[in-house]
């Protein structure tokens, strides 16, 4: 599910490009569920791990932002994508087949917490390396995970509460930083 939040600004594009082998009421309904329903589950799935107290307490060693991530995820993913000519059903079955080439990468590369939405909320994506967890994840200093986090940066021995979204990607627990 979080592969296919992070493919949102192209179903975007879909929809507003239109794909002439398609009725667009089929393509409008196709792209807002795709756009929607996995945003939606994202977002239950945080507010689960809160009400369950999947947190955990950390003590950062170092964290290195990744907006040029974002960069490379626009050009090099959605502008080809974008571009591919629907005219005819065997370049549509192309871009499905591209697309999913795409998510099996995204997934492979743990590259699936690129998200709009996330990003048009103010979040920054960082690979986080945590010096201990107080709690029952064992990390050791060799581990790093991705943090999605309000915060503008983050320094060396910053201590941060996090919810476990899936086994690598941490979401600050709380909505702003202080």
């Amino acid at each position: 599910m979080m592969v296919l939040s992070s493919l949102s600004p192209l179903f975007i594009l879909w929809a507003a490009r239109g794909v002439p082998t398609v009725k667009d009421w089929c393509l409008w309904t196709a792209c807002l569920l795709l756009i929607g329903l996995p945003n939606l589950v994202l977002f239950l799935r945080i507010k689960l791990a809160r009400t369950r107290g999947d947190t955990t307490h950390l003590t950062i060693v170092k964290a290195d932002d990744h907006k040029e991530h974002l960069l490379v995820y626009l050009f090099a993913v959605l502008m080809p994508l974008y571009d591919l000519n629907f005219g005819q059903r065997r370049e549509l079955f192309a871009a499905f087949l591209a697309t999913a080439f795409i998510v099996f990468l995204f997934y492979h590369l743990d590259m699936y917490y690129m998200n709009l939405v996330f990003a048009v909320l103010g979040y920054r994506v960082f690979t986080v390396y945590p010096a201990q967890a107080e709690t029952g994840f064992r990390f050791s200093r060799g581990d790093k995970f991705v943090l999605l986090t309000s915060r503008p940066y983050i320094g060396p021995n910053q201590e941060i509460d996090a919810i476990r979204i899936s086994s690598s990607v941490y979401f600050e627990s709380r909505s702003r930083h202080e």
